[in-house]
């Protein structure tokens, strides 16, 4: 992982963008219009370009961006800017419906991911699940009292998992691994789950832990 390219200019790519430069990565950040990312590249030192160009630039992606606009954003990058690499996948499919009683409506069903249908359109991408199932402010090296927060991955490339599991380890994350990208289908409702204090309270800082006697 050394040339790492983030496609999405929100508070995850941006929140993400950093903290790969913070731990050595040569990063890239990229979004559909060129120079929306001007002042944030300027203030951040991370060069900014469009999904294309930075998607072409890198050897591992992070796909940050909305889960409606997930499969165009990589189509938008190129296929061929994709093929072949290792994808991290940050994207859950909420849709563009309100919450009802502080709950997101998904446009997948349970039985189907968002992953597996990006899986799907680039079968030799190497997709891996990550950084899913908490909120942007606590992403990178989240200081939380009592234990480690537990950090969801799944895919269906071991040596990708292994990758992305140093990664999470390094941003200061247990990482647990779920297995194949069908697993996805159980990841990416936490979100739903993450989410609803943040609705119903406006609390919004937390993080999953994983536990044992």
């Amino acid at each position: 992982m050394t040339k790492v390219g983030v496609i999405g200019s929100g508070a995850v790519g941006t929140t993400l963008a950093r903290g790969l430069k913070t731990h050595g990565c040569d990063v890239r950040i990229g979004s559909r219009a060129a120079g929306k990312l001007g002042a944030f590249s300027t203030e951040s030192g991370i060069t900014a370009g469009t999904f294309r160009d930075v998607a072409a630039w890198a050897d591992t992606l992070v796909l940050a961006v909305k889960g409606t606009a997930a499969v165009d954003a990589l189509t938008v990058a190129g296929g061929v800017n994709v093929a072949g690499k290792l994808v991290i996948d940050a994207t859950n499919p909420i849709a563009d419906a309100p919450p009802e009683d502080g709950v997101l409506r998904y446009f997948t069903g349970p039985n189907e991911s968002l992953m597996e249908q990006l899986q799907a359109a680039h079968p030799t991408a190497k997709f891996v699940k990550a950084f899913s199932c908490v909120g942007s402010a606590l992403m990178v090296n989240p200081s939380l009292k009592g234990a480690k927060s537990a950090m969801f991955i799944c895919g269906n490339d071991a040596a990708a998992k292994a990758e992305v599991t140093r990664l999470v380890e390094q941003f200061g994350h247990e990482a647990w691994d779920m297995g194949t990208a069908k697993a996805a289908r159980a990841i990416e409702p936490l979100a739903m789950l993450w989410c609803i204090p943040g609705f119903l309270r406006n609390d919004w800082v937390r993080a999953f832990a994983m536990l044992r006697p």
